[in-house]
Order: structure tokens, then C-alpha cells, then sequence
């Protein structure tokens, strides 16, 4: 048994990619559109798993947007998606200039917490130690639920 991806149903596929890629860092790997079935499915892979994404071996996420559009409640039943990063503060302050607030920022150097347009949380691990704490994510509060 491997494991392939996990699907999250989107609202707005442009804002979703702007915040997947353009703001979180994953890329665009795949994507087919189904006219009969009125959806389009979009396949994301984390920078790091793309050589291994090519030979389907990497965890892909699933964007699904159907056509016509449909009211999500919650996303927090989900619990969420979690990505290791090299720098975790330099990841938080990508998110920020994109317009991404951070929920739970990197106090300890180590996690922060965001959420996607459709209010899937979204953990930020650091990759190896932490880092050491500092300024201004030491003194920053949490902001809403993550």
C-alpha cells in the first residue's frame, strides 16, 4: 500500500492556486478538466517531491472544483495538511506579503499554522531543529482558529 493524495474541494480555482503556489510554494503537476462530470481536477506536489512526483511516487494534493458552485461548511473536521520547510520564518513571511495570515505563527521556531481560502489548516513544520526564536514571531498572537 502507498499513499497517493489527498482531495480538497474548492471554491474559486484561481484564488486556491494563487494561495497553493503562488503563496505556499507547491506546484502545479497536473490537471484535467471533465466537461461531462462539470469539474476539474488539479494535482500539487511540494517542491521536493517533484523528480518524485514524475515517477508518481511523491503525495500529491487534489484540488477539486466543480463547475457549479456549492457552499463548504467548516474544514476544520479535516484537521489538516502539514509541509516540512527549510526556513519557517522566511516561509511565514512569504505567506504574509502574499496577503496569507498566519493563524498560529512560529513562536518556537519550530510550527506555525495557516489556512487555505477554503478554511483547510495547513501546518508549516520546520525541517531539522528549530530555529531560534525571534522577533516578530515571538511577540505575535494567534489569529483566529487553526
Amino acid at each position: 500500500m502507498r499513499y497517493l493524495h489527498t482531495m480538497v474541494r474548492v471554491d474559486d480555482l484561481a484564488v486556491s492556486l494563487d494561495f497553493y503556489c503562488g503563496a505556499l510554494g507547491l506546484q502545479e503537476h497536473s490537471r484535467q478538466d471533465y466537461p461531462e462530470g462539470r469539474f476539474t481536477l488539479v494535482f500539487l506536489v511540494a517542491p521536493d517531491d517533484v523528480d518524485q512526483a514524475i515517477t508518481s511516487r511523491a503525495p500529491l494534493l487534489e484540488l477539486t472544483h466543480n463547475w457549479d458552485p456549492e457552499p463548504f461548511r467548516g474544514g476544520r473536521n479535516f484537521g489538516h495538511l502539514a509541509y516540512a520547510v527549510e526556513d519557517i520564518y522566511a516561509a511565514c513571511q512569504r505567506l504574509i506579503d502574499c496577503g496569507v495570515t498566519i493563524n498560529r505563527p512560529p513562536r518556537d521556531g519550530r510550527m506555525a499554522f495557516v489556512r487555505s481560502p477554503e478554511s483547510i489548516s495547513i501546518e508549516l513544520l520546520q525541517r531539522g531543529d528549530a530555529l531560534a526564536a525571534c522577533e516578530p514571531w515571538v511577540s505575535m498572537p494567534n489569529i483566529g482558529q487553526w
